[in-house]
């Protein structure tokens, strides 16, 4: 006789626990054990318990390398979802094999586990009982989660209608489900009691906008509105604010955009001069070419208004970023000025404002929703898809994709698909979305999401008080780092990474489902050597937690205060210098229902509901071996120490920059 020693954790969830019956069977590589019921006096598979049971063989099964969970009827009870974490077995010899899980066991069925050592396929080869164990895992996989196009020209996305048709291991916890409903309920009450969700009018004056979420504000949101209108301030805005990456260095002034010595003379020191300050690398510009040609919708029965500008910044001796002129278009000529700071307070106004609400689609479009949200579904259902639960790859990306695939459905249903508050809410509306959304796919390139490759590309590796690249650069390293270390215990060589069909099969879907196949996006569709791996894989972990904590966490506080980020405007640019009065820019500016509809969708996507893993922490246990603890180990002191640097510089500033402070940056893209 043999005996084994078994221990089954159950989930700390509400509801993790089962009434069914449970049984076990182990596989071992001299045969196979008959089934046990897992059965002891008192309740079993409570929420947060690990249950301990012994069973008896005839004789010692070797190595076990799989086992069988069977869920059945118990009695006359109906059947109840248990959440499993792991099952331990502890064999005759003392020997102590592990057997990850971490999923939701649905209805009357059999799960199959294999034990948990990460393996490649090739570790497999020699194995037919493995082997068959991951091509079934794949395929099952696989059809249950498919593609679809939801509009044409976007990245594919995940094949269910609604968030009740998700995989329930995919589903929000009950926790941050209430809490996300809650948080929308209470700041739609809210405005509605006020008086505001409803009212088509213009604000009266610019202060009443306070009356909004008078009790959600932050030290950063009133910081923001008693500072927005300073140039100082709108250019700090595209280094920390909510969109840190559209800014880039200018070589030489546009020909579309004619700026002259002449022109801008008044913001220049007398020592200096626009070609001196080119020379020396001191301009940057913020160029919205992308937005032309986007149709705008009709918000409250009246058409809105986008323009494509063009912002000239310079960096002043002080440090500061501040704008020197703006175009309102990309035609240069007689109905097209350049305004500048000389202007009158009212076009010098205006002209920022119409910059804020390009920047504000721009952000919203295709820094946060493509970039972040869309790319990474693609990489969760590749992920899913092609690399089994053995696979280190899996292993190490898992955590980063919690929850990706149920705020994606959630937004499609409730946020920017057709009727969603987007589409009630900002100048784009559904249609003028989906068409900017594609256009900004077919321009999107590997080097975006690369960040020291962006930051090149962009010529701002060295503009000061840039915090985003600071810390961004940090948390780009360490997770380099990390995945450098779990990728060498792993693929010995370049060839190993090469010769391995499960992941080749997962980069080229991303390529094919992500940018679409385009060639000129530069995105791999076979890696070749460990150090492309090693990239690829620091951009994915990276693209769903830093990235989009970075374009995320602060739009309430950058947007609460809406001139500092109008989400529409209701007249068109003007096309002459003279004519914007205050009246007129409450008149172009959001008006109230429009204003609170935009504050909700703020409010809501900047509030996380709860049920957290910030960056670097996995509960959940999915590598089981020694040497890859110690690499995650390793990662999580780099993590500590960075936030320990961000909260001393941050105590020197008046503005805190907290988003990527490593316990303020969730593990995936969940809200």
């Amino acid at each position: 006789m043999a005996t084994y020693k078994i221990r089954v954790a159950t989930g700390d969830y509400l509801c993790g626990g089962t009434m069914d019956s449970v049984a076990i069977t182990l596989v071992g590589i001299r045969g196979e054990s008959p089934k046990f019921r897992l059965d002891r006096p008192g309740k079993d598979f409570s929420p947060g318990e690990v249950d301990e049971y012994v069973v008896q063989t005839e004789h010692h099964l070797g190595s076990i390398l799989l086992i069988r969970l069977h869920k059945e009827r118990y009695s006359i009870f109906p059947h109840t979802n248990w959440n499993c974490s792991f099952v331990e077995v502890l064999g005759p010899r003392e020997e102590v094999y592990r057997f990850p899980c971490y999923q939701w066991i649905v209805g009357y069925t059999t799960l199959e586990l294999r034990e948990g050592t990460a393996k490649t396929i090739r570790e497999d080869a020699n194995n037919q009982l493995l082997l068959r164990h991951r091509k079934e895992e794949l395929r099952a996989k696989r059809q249950a989660y498919r593609y679809k196009e939801f509009q044409p020209g976007w990245p594919k996305c995940l094949d269910v209608d609604t968030v009740d048709q998700l995989n329930l291991n995919d589903q929000y916890s009950s926790t941050k489900t209430s809490t996300l409903e809650v948080n929308l309920a209470a700041g739609q009450v809210e405005l509605k009691l006020k008086g505001l969700l409803d009212c088509k009018k213009s604000w009266n004056k610019l202060d009443d906008v306070r009356r909004a979420f008078w009790f959600y504000r932050s030290p950063a949101s009133e910081y923001v509105s008693r500072h927005w209108d300073e140039d100082a301030f709108f250019g700090y805005q595209y280094l920390n604010g909510v969109n840190p990456v559209f800014i880039r260095k200018c070589t030489e002034i546009p020909a579309k955009f004619p700026v002259t010595q002449e022109m801008v003379a008044k913001s220049l020191e007398k020592h200096t001069t626009l070609d001196k300050e080119l020379e020396k690398g001191n301009l940057f510009l913020i160029d919205c070419q992308i937005l032309e040609g986007t149709p705008a919708t009709k918000l409250n029965g009246r058409r809105q208004h986008i323009a494509a500008p063009i912002c000239l910044l310079r960096l002043n001796p002080w440090g500061e970023l501040v704008p020197i002129a703006i175009q309102l278009t990309q035609q240069p000529g007689p109905e097209s000025p350049i305004f500048l700071p000389s202007d009158s307070e009212w076009d010098w106004g205006l002209a920022k404002f119409w910059v804020r609400n390009a920047t504000f689609h721009i952000h919203e479009v295709l820094t946060h929703l493509l970039y972040t949200h869309l790319m990474a579904e693609v990489f969760t259902l590749a992920t899913i898809r092609h690399l089994p639960m053995c696979h280190p790859l899996y292993k190490l990306l898992i955590p980063h994709t919690r929850y990706t695939l149920h705020i994606n459905v959630l937004g499609r249903v409730r946020l920017f698909g057709p009727g969603g508050l987007i589409d009630e809410a900002t100048a784009t509306g559904f249609h003028g979305l989906s068409y900017l959304l594609a256009k900004g796919l077919s321009t999107l390139t590997y080097s975006t999401l690369c960040l020291p490759d962006d930051l090149r590309d962009r010529g701002v590796e060295s503009l000061p008080n840039y915090y985003y690249k600071e810390d961004g650069m940090k948390l780009w390293e360490a997770i380099h780092s990390f995945v450098s270390g779990i990728v060498c215990l792993y693929y010995p060589d370049d060839i190993s990474v090469r010769e391995d069909p499960e992941l080749q099969a997962w980069v080229a879907e991303i390529f094919d489902k992500g940018p679409l196949g385009r060639e000129s996006s530069g995105f791999p569709s076979r890696l070749e050597t460990i150090g492309e791996l090693t990239k690829f894989l620091t951009m994915v972990i990276f693209t769903g937690s830093i990235r989009h904590a970075s374009v995320n966490n602060g739009q309430f506080d950058f947007g609460a205060w809406m001139p500092n980020y109008p989400s529409s405007m209701r007249k068109p640019p003007p096309k002459t210098k003279g004519s914007a009065s205050f009246g007129s820019i409450l008149e172009t500016l959001p008006d109230v229902s429009t204003t609170c509809r935009s504050l909700l969708i703020l409010w809501l996507l900047s509030k996380e509901p709860g049920d957290r893993n910030p960056l670097g922490c996995y509960p959940a246990e999915h590598f089981t071996e020694e040497k890859p603890k110690r690499v995650i180990a390793a990662f999580q002191k780099r993590l500590a120490q960075i936030s320990k640097e961000i909260d001393e510089r941050n105590r020197q500033l008046p503005l805190p920059y907290n988003y990527l402070n490593p316990p303020e940056i969730e593990n995936s893209t969940s809200i």
